[in-house]
Parts: structure tokens; C-alpha cells; sequence
């Protein structure tokens, strides 16, 4: 009588099951967390970007460390990884303008735009194995006044 009882005897199965659900659930959940982190990083990025075009649109343009500093005192979101600011690329355009009352022409050499950027490299870490480095390029074109 006492085997057909115990086949018949459910106390203690939620426990099995949560034992052998619980590892999965906690990798589950921690690679959220990673990922949430990342996409943090990500909005970092673009909000130190945007904060580096607005510097960099006064008038007069600041000098491209004054820019590349604010982008490096704003960027958030490191909680995993390095982030890495390049140096803003200025670029150039050459018109060719006829002199007044001469048939001579001068050249005219002006600042068109400035190209800011920003890599934020990460290696994600999900307790039991490491998943492949991440690299997230942002850019940002800013077209300056005269």
C-alpha cells in the first residue's frame, strides 16, 4: 500500500520545478539587465553628440577640444565598456570668386560643416559565458554658420 501512496503524493514538485527552471530564469533575466545597459550606453552616446552640436554651432566656433571635451563631460550610460571620442573632422569648402571691377579671381576657403563622432565598445558578460564585443558607432554632421 505504501508505493501506490507515494506515486500518488504531489508535495514537494514545485520545488523540483523551480530548481530546475531557476538557473535559466536568472540568465534570463541578467542578460535584460545587460542588454537595458547597452541601450543605455547607446542613448548616452547620442545625447553627448547632441550636446557636442550645440557647442560647436555658436558663433564664434569654438576650438574642436572645447567640443570634443563637452562631448567627453556629458556622454552617460558606461556602466559596461569604454567609450572613445574621436577628434571633430572640419570640412572645407574652396570657392573660386571674381574679384570686383577685375578679371582676377581669389579664392575663398570656408568652413562648411563639422563631423563629430563617438565608439562605445563593450563585451557583454552573461554569468556563464561572454557573449562577442559589441562596437556602436555614432556621427553626427554639424553645418556651422558664417
Amino acid at each position: 500500500m505504501m508505493p501506490f501512496n507515494l506515486l500518488r503524493n504531489d508535495r514537494g514538485v514545485a520545488a523540483i520545478e523551480m530548481s530546475l527552471i531557476l538557473p535559466f530564469l536568472t540568465l534570463f533575466l541578467y542578460g535584460i539587465v545587460q542588454v537595458g545597459m547597452i541601450m543605455a550606453a547607446d542613448a548616452g552616446m547620442q545625447h553627448a553628440l547632441g550636446e557636442g552640436a550645440r557647442v560647436a554651432t555658436l558663433y564664434p566656433t569654438p576650438s574642436d577640444s572645447v567640443i570634443k571635451n563637452k562631448i567627453s563631460d556629458r556622454v552617460f550610460g558606461a556602466f559596461i565598456g569604454s567609450y572613445v571620442v574621436a577628434d571633430p573632422v572640419t570640412n572645407t569648402s574652396i570657392r573660386i570668386v571674381p574679384a570686383s571691377g577685375t578679371t582676377s579671381a581669389s579664392t575663398v576657403t570656408t568652413n562648411l560643416s563639422k563631423d563629430l563622432a563617438i565608439r562605445y565598445t563593450v563585451t557583454p558578460n552573461f554569468l556563464f559565458f561572454t557573449g562577442p564585443q559589441i562596437t556602436f558607432d555614432r556621427k553626427k554632421r554639424v553645418y556651422l554658420s558664417f
